[in-house]
């Protein structure tokens, strides 16, 4: 009796309780929030505590954070006001004249930052095909290197990068690896315990799970010099995330192993339902065994593969947004992680200069009953080819 009690809790009923929060005077469940902007000082001038003003820090903020960092493992998390945000604090926070390493194809929004550093000659960029280890290391300048940028799974083609063996290249460069996990959140994918310096999180997505924030997560292996820069960059730009949104985070997160756990189980069957299918060029999902990171993507969620997988239409890029307009239950619409299912003709949202199959789809899954959603897509190829 004594190993049931003293038994560690599992991180899904951690999460579920909110770190077991009960809130003292009142008994309340449900975390409250703190809207103050500002904090009285005590009869001694000092701080009650360790709140001055809301654009530090607050409450219920850091609530969320500490949520986040026990799911990580993580030595500490940083809200911030969008995945952007969040992204932009760690160039920001890289010494002038960095050399950072990151993939071709990853989501354009951080990509365009990277590309407005380079051309202000603020930092040097050199790109790698994703999921390539050899070619990351070959992109390594020896001594100069100060970051590597690993999106896996990597947006929108879903090519997987073994963590692992990018954290033992980049370490041994002695540059630092953060990965972008944004399709499987830390319920699927711990990327500090496989070797990462820092976890980036859109927390906008998967996190939220509702559609109704946008927010930024950074977390720490191990604290440090450029953590406290980024930490600074944060503070002094006022993108911490606001106490409403992260109670809002809070409330979305109690429920993210079995969102993803369903949005898992809807994707594969999509998956497998139209592999093969002969309107479709392809369909892109690591839970498919054919999928050529399948074995990697299976050790780096321990299967929970996500609910994000994209489809090429035969017949081209009109094929393709016919079929996205022809959909009635997946909404047209940007954006990833929600309970309810979207599609996206990625072309047109990422614009040009971004190397993308002009016929591709992608699908963010939801919770919905995964019958309904095959049909969906069915009668929309039908419609569009």
């Amino acid at each position: 009796m004594s190993d049931r009690k003293n038994r560690p809790l599992s991180p899904a009923t951690r999460l579920a309780q909110a770190l077991h929060h009960v809130e003292e005077r009142t008994g309340a469940l449900t975390p409250t929030i703190q809207l103050s902007a500002t904090y009285a000082r005590g009869a001694d001038y000092a701080p009650r505590q360790p709140y001055i003003y809301r654009r530090d820090s607050n409450e219920t903020t850091e609530h969320a954070e500490a949520i986040i960092a026990d799911l990580e493992g993580a030595a500490a998390t940083l809200l911030f006001a969008s995945g952007m945000s969040a992204a932009g604090a760690v160039l920001e926070a890289l010494p002038s004249g960095a050399h950072v390493v990151a993939p071709g194809v990853m989501y354009h929004g951080v990509l365009q930052q990277m590309q407005k550093h380079q051309t202000t000659g603020r930092l040097a960029i050199t790109h790698y095909t994703a999921g390539d280890l050899d070619a990351m290391k070959a992109a390594i300048r020896p001594g100069q290197t100060a970051l590597i940028w690993v999106e896996t799974p990597n947006n929108p083609d879903w090519t997987v990068t073994d963590i692992a063996a990018a954290a033992a290249i980049a370490h041994e460069a002695g540059a630092r690896l953060i990965t972008d996990c944004t399709a499987t959140p830390p319920c699927c994918t711990r990327a500090l315990e496989l070797g990462a310096d820092i976890s980036f999180h859109s927390a906008t997505k998967y996190l939220n799970g509702h559609s109704d924030v946008t927010a930024g997560a950074l977390s720490v292996r191990r604290a440090g010099a450029l953590w406290d820069a980024i930490a600074d960059v944060r503070k002094l730009q006022g993108t911490v995330l606001h106490s409403f949104d992260a109670w809002l985070l809070i409330r979305g997160m109690r429920t993210l192993t079995l969102r993803v756990e369903r949005q898992t189980e809807n994707a594969l069957a999509i998956a497998r339902h139209f592999e093969g299918d002969p309107r479709l060029e392809a369909v892109l999902y690591p839970g498919l065994a054919s999928h050529p990171g399948h074995d990697i993507a299976r050790r780096q969620t321990d299967g929970m593969f996500g609910g994000m997988l994209s489809i090429i239409v035969k017949g081209g890029e009109r094929a393709a947004i016919d079929t996205a307009l022809a959909c009635r239950l997946f909404y047209p619409a940007t954006s990833l992680g929600g309970v309810e299912s979207l599609i996206e003709h990625r072309k047109t949202v990422s614009g040009p200069g971004f190397d993308v199959h002009p016929a591709l789809l992608r699908l963010s899954v939801g919770i919905e009953h995964a019958p309904d959603l095959i049909d969906d897509l069915e009668q929309a190829l039908d419609a569009a080819t």
